[in-house]
């Protein structure tokens, strides 16, 4: 796809501006895909993330391509970004930056840190104290960090791609329900099946590496198709109140201390229109929130003792509400919201 078009100028269709946007998705999608084999769902789950805004959770066991994941995105896209190795010894600081005075000029000058990108790749991001993961919760919610006081806006479009082990695995630190709460999306890679590994295991189909990917976008068409899906693809009220339902009632089941807040429906309805702008319509369908649910409410559920001893999931939680609320079917005339 050609990085050359604007897809919002007011000259354009609606209907042109979404053959755009799902010519480049699919075409982000493929080329990701050169890369990690057999994980197209994982793939467009990560677009719809970028394309809402988001930030995206990444958790899984070692060896099943987290990081080849990030690191295609970012390839992907002619976009700064950084990667940054969460260690133990990690400091906030080594995050965010630090001001450093300057004899010369008798001034402090701010040193920005590896989050000065619009693509922030944390790997292992599970492996760092409690106090350097919260370093991150400003940056996450408000685009910006606070040294010494003074805030310091982060390039736009900004998204952090965080990988985890899970939290069983020694050297783990858990994160906190605040932070994960930041996290648009959570998913989980999994181990390819047979045919996908055995070619990559004989370097079948030769195969290229990230850093040979092509460009396919640049961060400014990221920024137009955010607005485009934000602005121009309809949600209806009954759809819009089916994804507020969905989240409520996670507060409600007897199995979670903690359910999805509102910023779990907020995500629904935004992730819900970059999928329905990714698969061509101009409108969203109660099956694009369905379709969402679980990547963007599970991880924001925290199951009671009782139901964890009892092996409840919160794939479980989630499958009980999903067949307790109602699926819309809105009629095709009714005004939007």
């Amino acid at each position: 796809m050609s990085t050359t078009a604007n897809p919002t100028h007011g000259e354009a269709s609606v209907e042109e501006t979404l053959r755009l946007f799902r010519e480049c998705f699919r075409a982000l999608g493929d080329n990701i895909a050169r890369v990690l084999v057999g994980k197209r769902e994982a793939i467009d789950l990560t677009l719809i993330c970028l394309l809402s805004g988001g930030h995206l959770l990444v958790e899984d066991v070692p060896g099943t391509g987290k990081t080849t994941l990030a690191r295609a995105l970012a390839a992907s896209l002619d976009a700064s970004w950084q990667r940054v190795q969460f260690t133990p010894d990690l400091l906030p600081s080594d995050i965010t930056g630090v001001s450093m005075y300057r004899q010369t000029s008798g001034t402090f000058e701010f040193l920005p840190g590896p989050v000065f990108a619009h693509i922030v790749i944390g790997d292992e991001i599970n492996r760092a104290s409690p106090k350097t993961q919260s370093a991150m919760l400003e940056v996450m919610e408000e685009g910006r960090v606070t040294v010494d006081g003074v805030p310091h806006a982060v390039p736009r479009p900004f998204m952090v791609v965080a990988t985890q082990n899970p939290v069983d695995m020694s050297g783990t630190y858990p994160l906190p329900e605040a932070q994960l709460d930041r996290f648009l999306m959570r998913v989980s890679l999994g181990y390819p099946d047979r045919a996908s590994e055995v070619a990559v295991a004989s370097g079948m189909g030769g195969a290229p590496s990230v850093e040979t990917l092509p460009v396919i976008a640049t961060a400014r068409h990221v920024e137009e198709f955010t607005a485009l899906a934000r602005h121009r693809v309809a949600a209806i009220a009954p759809v819009v109140d089916y994804a507020v339902d969905l989240a409520r009632l996670t507060r409600e089941s007897e199995h979670t201390r903690l359910g999805a807040g509102p910023r779990g429906s907020v995500a629904l309805v935004r992730a819900a229109r970059v999928r329905a702008a990714s698969l061509g319509r101009g409108h969203v369908l109660p099956e694009d929130v369905k379709a969402l649910a679980a990547p963007i409410l599970t991880h924001r559920l925290l199951l009671t003792p009782d139901a964890e001893l009892a092996g409840v999931t919160a794939a479980d939680v989630l499958a009980d509400v999903l067949a307790r609320v109602p699926v819309p079917r809105p009629a095709p005339n009714r005004n939007h919201t």
